[in-house]
């Protein structure tokens, strides 16, 4: 039911699973609402007489209260808890509101308050369970990389790498690095695998590029030089694994041989299969 309603008798809704706003883009927003209005109504639920509970749209709601407007148009449901927060949660996902620590702790909040299984959630949100399960791992971090991930300073794919290690200060000081060096994730992921050698920094990989001389006409290259230069993977390669994984939401690996190379994508099951396929050929998750 649509309605005018009084910018005072709307509250915030307290599950609301998106806990950041961009003070830039409320301030932009709120800009265009005083010029325009507010264009898309909100979506709130009745809990009193006249009084509502906001169920999406707290941008607009803000930066309508912002610009000192008395009214709002709004689309009234009669949903309840469990409704109110899938549709804050479905609502946020579908825009890309949330981070990928919000989009975890929704999950979360979904599983301990309503005893949703991970495969409930995955039905509920349109996502693979393996996607569902990956994201609430995130929650297992220490809480300065959650911030980091948080603050967009650290991806979610570099996260994750990071769980392949239990050791918490492992992944905090390799989480140090990710943010001052630029890692790749395919970096994090070989570094944690191989924790007691690790692999070089990226001056380090420099400088052996530097220390590999070449061999004399006629002779072959040294096996260790061979194997340095084998272990140094073109950068292009290590990024489009990055935005494959991300894109596809699983492991992407890209093997490249002498003339030929080759694409590896995991999937846990036919129905995170079909989840890939869709989201390599008809954009969506």
């Amino acid at each position: 039911m649509y309605r005018e309603v009084a910018i005072v008798s709307v509250a915030p809704n307290p599950r609301q699973p998106r806990k950041h706003f961009d003070e830039e883009s409320l301030s932009s927003l709120s800009a265009s609402i005083r010029e325009l209005g507010v264009l898309q109504p909100i979506l709130v639920r009745e809990v009193g007489d006249e009084r509502y509970e906001l169920i999406a749209g707290e941008r607009r709601w803000r930066a309508a209260r912002r610009v000192g407007l008395q009214f709002i148009p709004a689309l009234v449901q009669e949903v309840d808890d469990i409704q109110s927060l899938e549709q804050a949660l479905v609502e946020n996902l579908h825009r890309a509101d949330l981070d990928p620590l919000e989009e975890a702790a929704a999950f979360l909040q979904l599983i301990e308050e309503f005893s949703y299984t991970h495969e409930q959630v995955s039905q509920r949100v349109g996502k693979s369970r393996a996607a569902v399960s990956n994201s609430l791992r995130l929650l297992q971090l220490p809480s300065g990389i959650q911030q980091g991930v948080a603050q967009g300073l650290i991806s979610a794919g570099h996260a994750r790498a990071l769980l392949g290690s239990p050791d918490r200060a492992f992944q905090e000081d390799l989480a140090k690095r990710i943010i001052a060096e630029g890692l790749s994730v395919r970096a994090v992921e070989e570094m944690v695998k191989n924790k007691d050698g690790g692999i070089p920094s990226l001056e380090d990989q420099e400088d052996d590029l530097t220390s590999i001389t070449p061999a004399p006409q006629g002779t072959a290259p040294s096996k260790t030089a061979a194997t340095s230069i084998a272990k140094l993977r073109p950068p292009g390669l290590m990024e489009l694994e990055e935005i494959l994984a991300d894109r596809l939401n699983t492991r992407v690996k890209v093997e490249m041989g002498e003339k030929k190379g080759k694409v590896l994508i995991e999937f846990a099951s036919l129905e995170d299969l079909e989840r890939i396929y869709k989201a390599m050929f008809h954009g969506s998750h």
